[in-house]
């Protein structure tokens, strides 16, 4: 059962449900208010019965005889009216229903006028029973067939069933087209998702031509889709690139290995020795760039607040023991960041190393760290024009990086830390040598002054 037949059932089901909720409501209401109608005109026909009596007596009066009250009921349109004259007596009656004790003591004015329902051959009677007007000890009594308001409740069943039937059929055929209208961009959407999944094309553009829910999903599924062929474009950047970069110094090492295979007496066996142990070591550090890249891509597993300033030091004391012949020079005022302390230690390593790398023997790298900012400058040649937009991708080296060690994932580690912890990685325009940013959101909270 597909979604607009659902939608349909449930549109009739919801219009039958409130239509048969009416009906309950309805029917004893309708019922009620004939049943008091039908006691209405009872009443008012005892008001009319000195009237009519007065009329007898004159009829019998001409006739020269006494009127015979006791008589069977008079026929006053569909009202049957009775007056019994007194003495009251309780007992059968041939004439009409009988006559009870309670119907005696009306008629003495002792027990309040009420109504009843009574059978008389065969009939259903409304009976109302009250005491003569103006005449202590008489009664009269007025009745109508139970079943006169029958065929109106009756027919007004009949009416609300029917109606409830054919509104239901109806809203839920109103409800299918509805549904069919508003369904169109959900099947659109559909439709387009589909084609992707048949021919893996991340590119195919969804349909999102309206604001409300579904334009909204369709908004959410294009973007969706434009994040995830980026991310697989980036994966296959990725794998080509390790590929071509792995290349190299996998092809090196297997040269230097075969040739000192060969040559073992040879005395240049320590040389190729060197280069291969060389190699290895440029493979064991691409390959921890490889998974350093990969894993700073995903959320932090542990995060906590850092002092990037401190970072900043213990970085630069490193390397200033590893490279002694440049000088360091620090300007760090206490500034307070979240984030991953192993991926941000590394971050700010890979731009010292980067400064450390392009800076001539003599040189000075100038470090300095202030409100969520980490500039890292060098005295190197600078970065050519051609090259700044280039910096932070993956694999990326300038020809004159060819002749320097490395992989070219040290400043797109750097990037991917700062994109992952909220923050940028960029080049500062300086007049000689390169100044590389690390820009981080700030705990302002907890920021030293």
């Amino acid at each position: 059962m597909n979604l607009r037949t659902r939608l349909a059932i449930a549109g009739g089901s919801v219009v039958a449900g409130a239509l048969v909720l009416v009906s309950v409501i309805l029917y004893p209401a309708v019922e009620a208010n004939l049943r008091g109608q039908l006691d209405s005109s009872l009443v008012v026909a005892v008001g009319q019965a000195p009237e009519v009596a007065r009329a007898i007596k004159t009829k019998w009066n001409r006739s020269n005889a006494q009127p015979d009250f006791p008589a069977v009921p008079l026929g006053i349109g569909n009202t049957q009216l009775q007056i019994v004259p007194d003495p009251v007596q309780a007992g059968p009656s041939t004439e009409f229903v009988d006559l009870t004790a309670r119907d005696v003591a009306v008629a003495n004015g002792t027990a309040p006028a009420y109504f009843r329902d009574a059978v008389y051959k065969g009939v259903a009677y409304r009976v109302y029973t009250a005491q003569f007007p103006d005449s202590p000890g008489a009664l009269v009594r007025t009745a109508i067939p139970v079943a006169d308001p029958v065929p109106t409740l009756r027919g007004l069943a009949w009416l609300l069933g029917g109606s409830t039937v054919v509104a239901g059929l109806l809203a839920a055929l109103a409800s299918r087209l509805a549904a069919r209208r508003v369904l169109r961009p959900v099947g659109r959407l559909t439709e387009t998702v589909e084609l992707i999944r048949t021919t893996g094309d991340l590119t195919i553009p969804i349909p999102a031509d309206s604001r409300d829910e579904i334009g909204r999903l369709g908004s959410a599924f294009a973007a969706m889709t434009a994040a995830l062929d980026e991310s697989v474009g980036a994966q296959r950047r990725l794998v080509a690139d390790a590929s071509h970069e792995l290349r190299t110094p996998l092809t090196s090492l297997t040269v230097n290995l075969e040739l000192l295979a060969e040559n073992l007496a040879d005395a240049q066996a320590p040389l190729l020795a060197a280069e291969a142990l060389g190699q290895a070591g440029e493979l064991k550090t691409l390959v921890n760039d490889l998974v350093d890249l990969a894993r700073y891509g995903q959320p932090a597993f542990h995060t906590e607040d850092v002092r990037l300033d401190l970072v900043a030091e213990r970085v630069a004391a490193r390397a200033a023991r590893r490279a002694p012949k440049i000088g360091f020079e620090l300007t760090c005022t206490p500034t307070l960041v979240h984030g991953d302390p192993d991926a941000l230690e590394r971050a700010v390593a890979n731009l010292v190393d980067n400064a450390v790398k392009w800076s001539p023997s003599g040189g000075r790298v100038r470090i300095s760290v202030k409100a969520g900012i980490l500039d890292v400058a060098d005295t190197g040649p600078g970065i050519p024009e051609s090259d700044l937009e280039f910096v932070f991708d993956r694999f990326y080296r300038s020809p004159a990086a060819r002749a320097h060690p490395g992989s070219g994932l040290g400043l797109a580690i750097v990037r991917q830390v700062a994109e992952a912890h909220g923050g940028t990685a960029e080049v500062v325009p300086c007049q000689s040598g390169a100044t590389l940013r690390l820009v981080l959101p700030v705990c302002i909270e907890h920021a030293e002054p």
